[in-house]
């Protein structure tokens, strides 16, 4: 029985003095910031929303310069179709269905790629802003004395004294005086030699 009791005690006088060595969490100091208002209004964002918004417009515009003859070429078409009464079409009107086939195909394609890439500088825009965002999140927490920073979109009420925003749209304009608003091209994998 004392053996139980002093094997009881010695594992007690092991556990209790890291229980004792274990820290405290220290209270939270929140901050918030507003993420859309940083985003809109950081210098280089405005610029990059500019040039995307650019892109955008000349990719309608080609669009649109594409549509506008497919449009008329279909219509044309069309009417030389119903003028067969459901006849089949001879091989010269057959030719200029496939023909137009094939360049309402090349188009689509192409509107697809613009769109694509459109969508790769979004984000690639996107992502140059939350690289640079992250050490600044960081600074201005230390700065203002803070252990934790949310988004204030995602906050029901908070004391305009825990906004961040101004400081963290300060350092983001300084951090980041320009966007790159075309992505690189992705990466191609290294193509393997052929054996014999």
């Amino acid at each position: 029985m004392k053996r139980l009791l002093l094997s009881a005690s010695l594992a007690a006088s092991a556990v209790l003095p890291s229980a004792a060595h274990a820290q405290a969490i220290p209270g939270a100091v929140v901050a918030v910031v507003d993420l859309d208002r940083v985003t809109r209004d950081c210098n280089a964002c405005k610029t990059a929303s500019a040039a995307l918004r650019g892109q955008v417009t000349s990719l309608q515009s080609r669009e649109n310069t594409l549509a506008a003859p497919l449009q008329t070429e279909g219509k044309s078409l069309q009417t030389a179709i119903d003028a067969l009464a459901g006849k089949e079409p001879d091989a010269a009107l057959q030719a200029r269905i496939k023909a137009f086939q094939a360049k309402q195909q090349q188009g689509a394609q192409e509107i697809q790629r613009q769109q694509q890439q459109i969508q790769a500088n979004q984000q690639y825009v996107q992502k140059q802003i939350a690289e640079k965002l992250g050490p600044i999140y960081t600074q201005v927490m230390q700065r203002r004395g803070a252990n934790i920073m949310v988004e204030i979109g995602t906050t029901l009420a908070s004391a305009s004294g825990i906004d961040v925003t101004t400081d963290v749209l300060t350092a983001l304009n300084t951090a980041m005086p320009s966007l790159q608003t075309t992505a690189p091209a992705p990466a191609r994998p290294a193509q393997q030699p052929q054996g014999r």
